[in-house]
């Protein structure tokens, strides 16, 4: 078994073991927990070094027959698309344990046998190189997700979870027809496979197979961005979701969506992708500005986070159909970024959520006075989130807007709206939060953060400021694999910037400039 057969195969093997501890051992099963992800967490970190020197190719690859008819393939390997979303699963596995220690009381068990078995999904779905072993981890995902927010969550848990679940298995079930539909053609579910025929002209799908091919996969990959209109599940899901939920969702979970944009939509079907690639940014800059406005408004804090991911996930969207590299390799780093900040914010709402056991940001105020650390990591969280220099966002940010200005200006003129007002909202929550008068209760209440919090907290503000600083660290794998993407799908061209056109410009109307 090699190390990415183990970054897979203890999480679920650990969630069974759990599965025979009785209940009462509640403190064992968090320990057994933590010491599990913490494992992966290392296992993964050793996959680091042969991607980035070999990272034009898959690695650590294993390619073995699982069901024998139809031909299904336990297919998996890691390349420089999938490599540090790897890492960021195994990253905040541990970390949602700890911010969950005392937090979660009733069925420790099983809340942290799920969560091993999210992690098992999570890492799947960005490993598998076989379609329907694809689809499988993709609903592996699904459930223990629906579980952590329909039974840890809030007093409206039960809407949120079946509003998710209903959302995330329609887009399901398009992609599955997707696939069934690829398999009858190609004969085979395995990517590499299906993607060898369709270069070598070995298997042809006319314009109508493929634009509706395209439809069914990127339809349910938007549901899971989400890309606006599509995103009215996620508010729900994050406010009623435990905190440990809420940051897998955020940080992982909505990367799935992009993730599957990037290596199936764009690599498998390229010409659709290209010339409905002016609607799709469109909808993309829609929901970074609707996204923007509506957070600005919000009174609850983890909606307003929330509705955040959706502007910020417009950016990723945004990226990917620039089809350019640096606007791609932007989109990549902008998913990571994303992870990190975001992920980081729902800790600190969970953090106070769990002092004054209210959501509202009318209830708190003047936090800064009996928590000044807890102010403090939140400020430059807060300020990593907006895109400040030398923070990472800044950079994901920064790389899309300048690859999307190459495709077309006033894309990334309207785009930069949604940078000015993610300023806006951001400060104003954390000016009514963390200043002014401090009420009785959150004098009362109100602590400041205690070792475990500042041991979940610090890797997050460590990896915010290095992806900042270091960008090089993290970007060599992102841009290989991206410009092997950019060459199959032979979307490489660099377009002039053509004022000339209204928003959108359809790709046939740019010229190329070689």
């Amino acid at each position: 078994m090699n190390t990415l057969g183990i970054v897979l195969a203890l999480p679920v093997l650990a969630a069974l073991v759990l599965l025979l501890v009785p209940k009462d051992r509640a403190q064992a099963i968090r320990f057994a927990t933590l010491g599990v992800s913490l494992l992966v967490l290392l296992a993964s970190l050793g996959l680091v070094r042969s991607v980035v020197t070999n990272s034009t190719h898959a690695q650590f690859v294993t390619d073995v027959l699982w069901i024998a008819s139809p031909a299904i393939r336990y297919h998996v390997g890691v390349d420089g698309l999938s490599l540090w979303l790897v890492i960021l699963t195994t990253l905040l596995t541990p970390i949602s344990v700890l911010i969950s220690w005392h937090h979660i009381d009733k069925r420790v068990k099983e809340f942290h046998v799920l969560l091993l078995l999210l992690e098992f999904g999570l890492v799947g779905v960005f490993v598998a190189m076989d379609l329907f072993l694809f689809y499988v981890f993709w609903e592996v995902s699904l459930v223990p997700m629906y579980f952590l927010i329909g039974v840890w969550g809030h007093e409206r848990r039960i809407y949120a979870a079946v509003k998710f679940f209903l959302y995330t298995m329609t887009g399901s079930v398009l992609m599955l027809a997707g696939i069934i539909y690829l398999y009858t053609v190609t004969g085979t579910f395995d990517y590499p496979s299906i993607l060898r025929a369709l270069e070598a002209g070995q298997v042809t799908l006319s314009g109508r197979e493929e634009f509706w091919l395209f439809l069914a996969f990127f339809f349910a990959f938007a549901i899971k961005v989400p890309l606006f209109p599509l995103h009215t599940w996620l508010p729900d899901a994050h406010v009623e979701a435990p905190t440990a939920g809420s940051v897998m969702l955020a940080s992982v979970m909505l990367k799935m969506g992009t993730y599957g944009l990037l290596r199936f939509c764009v690599t498998l079907f390229p010409t659709p992708s290209r010339e409905n690639a002016w609607w799709i940014a469109t909808l993309a800059i829609i929901g970074i500005i609707y996204g923007a406005l509506v957070a600005m408004v919000q009174p609850n804090m983890k909606k307003l986070v929330a509705y955040s991911s959706v502007s910020h996930l417009g950016f990723v969207v945004l990226g990917i159909f620039s089809f350019t590299q640096l606007g791609m390799d932007g989109a990549v780093y902008q998913m990571l970024n994303h992870g990190i900040s975001t992920g980081a914010l729902f800790m600190l709402v969970g953090y106070l959520y769990e002092r004054r056991h209210s959501l509202e940001i009318a209830d708190y105020g003047g936090v800064a006075t009996p928590a000044p650390n807890l102010a403090a990591v939140f400020m430059v969280t807060m300020l990593a989130s907006i895109g400040l220099p030398t923070l990472n966002n800044f950079i994901g940010e920064f790389l899309v807007l300048q690859g999307t200005a190459q495709a077309n200006f006033r894309w990334t003129t309207w785009a930069a709206v949604g940078v000015i007002l993610s300023a806006c909202y951001m400060l104003w929550l954390y000016q009514r939060t963390f200043f002014g008068n401090t009420p009785d209760p959150v004098r009362q209440h109100v602590v400041d953060l205690n070792h475990r919090e500042w041991a979940a907290i610090l890797p997050l503000l460590a990896m915010m400021l290095w992806m900042g600083v270091g960008p090089q660290t993290f970007l060599p794998p992102i841009s290989a694999t991206n410009s092997a993407i950019l060459s199959r799908s032979d979307a490489g061209a660099i377009y002039h910037v053509d004022l000339r056109h209204p928003l959108p410009v359809r790709w046939g109307e740019a010229s190329r400039e070689r």
